[in-house]
């Protein structure tokens, strides 16, 4: 009697544990589909950013699967702000010129989020949705700013 309550609730267990690895599964399938990424600023404000389709932003996704992104940023010539992933991703450089709300990758560690025009070789990431200029200067501020990186 005994064994077989044993070997009952062990089957439970791992059926339990099989259910909750597929919804995982099908969960992290599911966020590597979106083309959307989530960028909370410190002090509470929110983004979403619509992802261009390359390998970086593939490398990219992926990583954050595996949890969310703390990306210390400094402001940068008055039209951006940069900071390291952390991370290296693939490089998909040509030349770019940005505009406000544009996210790029650098060097292919650097998460850069521009609020003003410029033009270099950068790999595109995407564009943070429905932001104007002063929007993304009001959020940022003015210096050094946390941004969390998370998928939508």
């Amino acid at each position: 009697m005994k064994r077989w309550l044993f070997a009952s609730l062990l089957a439970v267990v791992i059926v339990t544990a099989q259910a909750q690895q597929q919804v995982f599964n099908n969960q992290n399938k599911t966020n590597m589909e979106s083309n959307t990424i989530k960028l909370t600023i410190e002090g509470g404000r929110t983004f979403t950013a619509t992802l261009v389709d390359n390998s970086s932003t593939q490398a990219l996704k992926e990583q954050l699967t595996k949890g969310n992104i703390t990306v210390e940023m400094e402001d940068y010539a008055n039209m951006e702000k940069v900071g390291s992933l952390g991370i290296r991703l693939p490089r998909n450089d040509k030349q770019t010129t940005t505009g406000p709300g544009d996210i790029i990758l650098y060097q292919g560690h650097n998460f850069v989020i521009y609020y003003d025009t410029n033009s270099w070789s950068f790999t595109r990431l995407g564009k943070i949705d429905n932001a104007s200029q002063a929007d993304l200067k009001a959020a940022l501020g003015k210096g050094d700013v946390t941004v969390t990186l998370s998928l939508d």
